[in-house]
């Protein structure tokens, strides 16, 4: 009777400390010292480690060593529906801001449901994540609370909380320039298409586009998709374009909306900026190409990014440091739309 050949080992079959300490006939411990910045260790010892390093392909295990000291670096990115407009820009621009800091980024997306956001909150507190960086609009209470409780340092972008770091566009200054931008060029029938979702960032924006065109003399309509995307725009422009009058002006509160609004327009027969233009927010890539060649505001992701990271350090250095509230500039790329 034969023995049955031994299966091969499935899964990912890492190297271990033991094995390269085997291999360099050193302790357990030399290798471990060998790879901790500082520690005492002979160089000729650490040599010989790392030798067997090398021919072994061994990495440390940083997840490991970092349950060991209760802490990773591992930085949450959380968002509601990451994928969609500015934040997919942003999460990018934040990973590889993240990655140059020496962390690991992790995305999560909250979802929609009580049950994926508390998942979302225990995954992050039992990889003892080093911080949250909150990308949605709208960040889930449990998951604010959390971090406050453990002590994770937490910073806000598009949103600012009491007692927390926070990171937004100067969305008035930006909203006032498109409200003047917009009567210089004659416009009267200004209309606001917002988004029923009602975060901070939106808010902010179309209460500073109301304001100052009543200042400057005009009544705006105002209309709002179910939501701050494509679709919004598109549902949106049915009843702006279709009841009444329509615009000759319109401001919208980010590219997503106004892309949705220029289509349908001219799916419509309305020409732009002939017959009505319009103006967003954001300066997404697809901004720039035609059909859209819109004018906008650019939020420049990768400034972004850094200035939410160096939030992040400042409150690590500084744990009783009071809240820090950003505002990022942004700039107005004047383009034929409006």
């Amino acid at each position: 009777m034969t023995d049955e050949p031994k299966r091969p080992p499935t899964g990912p079959n890492f190297v271990s400390a033991q094995q390269v300490a085997d291999h360099a006939g050193v302790s357990r411990s030399a290798v471990s010292r060998s790879f901790t910045p500082g520690a005492s260790i002979g160089p000729e010892t650490r040599k010989k480690v790392m030798k067997a390093a090398a021919e072994l392909g061994y990495q440390v295990n940083d997840l490991a060593r970092g349950l060991i000291a209760r802490q990773s670096r591992l930085v949450g990115m959380i968002g509601t529906r990451p994928e969609v407009g500015f934040r997919a820009h942003l999460v990018a621009a934040l990973s590889k801001a993240l990655i140059a800091r020496g962390s690991l980024p992790v995305l999560l997306n909250t979802g929609d449901t009580d049950v994926e956001m508390q998942a979302t909150q225990n995954m992050l507190l039992g990889y003892r994540a080093e911080a949250t960086i909150v990308l949605s609009g709208s960040p889930p209470r449990t998951i604010l609370e959390g971090a406050r409780r453990t002590g994770q340092p937490l910073v806000l972008i598009g949103r600012s909380e009491p007692g927390t770091d926070s990171l937004l566009a100067d969305n008035a200054t930006a909203a006032e320039t498109a409200a003047q931008r917009l009567i210089a060029r004659g416009a009267r029938r200004i209309a606001l298409l917002g988004a029923q979702i009602a975060t901070q960032t939106i808010v902010e924006r179309e209460q500073a586009f109301l304001a100052a065109i009543r200042r400057l003399g005009a009544e705006p309509r105002i209309v709002r998709g179910a939501d701050a995307d494509y679709a919004g725009g598109e549902t949106a422009s049915r009843e702006l374009l279709g009841d009444g009058e329509p615009p000759d002006a319109v401001f919208c509160v980010n590219d997503l909306l106004a892309m949705g609004l220029i289509d349908n327009a001219r799916c419509a027969g309305w020409r732009v900026p002939e017959d009505m233009a319009v103006i967003g927010f954001d300066d997404l890539p697809e901004a720039s190409r035609a059909p859209y060649r819109l004018t906008t505001f650019f939020q420049d992701p990768a400034k972004v990014a850094a200035r939410a990271i160096e939030l992040l350090d400042r409150r690590q250095a500084d744990p009783d440091a009071p809240p820090a509230l950003v505002r990022l500039p942004v700039e107005l790329v004047a383009r034929t739309s409006g």
